[in-house]
């Protein structure tokens, strides 16, 4: 049976290089931090309050996702009539 390294490697899965550009985040994310951002790094999105005078407390959530290996996948099994809403269930 192949390790869970080797079948990330085999796949063109870098997680040496992922955790050197992870470990590089925090530093570049702290340079655009405002006093409206809430909450920390993690998750699928990210809460910024709005200061608008037309809504009440208002939040901004961002979201940056895409379909990743199910693209894969749907090439496999021939079937692609549901990646656009996996994508869309991310975001919204």
């Amino acid at each position: 049976m192949a390790t869970k390294k080797s079948a990330y490697a085999r796949a063109g899965v870098d997680i040496q290089l992922g955790n050197r550009v992870k470990a590089t985040l925090p530093e570049l994310l702290a340079s655009t931090h405002r006093r409206e951002v809430l909450g920390k790094v993690g998750g699928f999105g990210g809460l910024f309050a709005l200061d608008t005078r037309r809504h009440r407390q208002p939040v901004l959530v961002s979201s940056v996702d895409g379909v990743g290996t199910k693209l894969k996948i749907a090439f496999a099994m021939d079937r692609h009539d549901t990646i656009g809403q996996d994508l869309v269930n991310h975001c919204v």
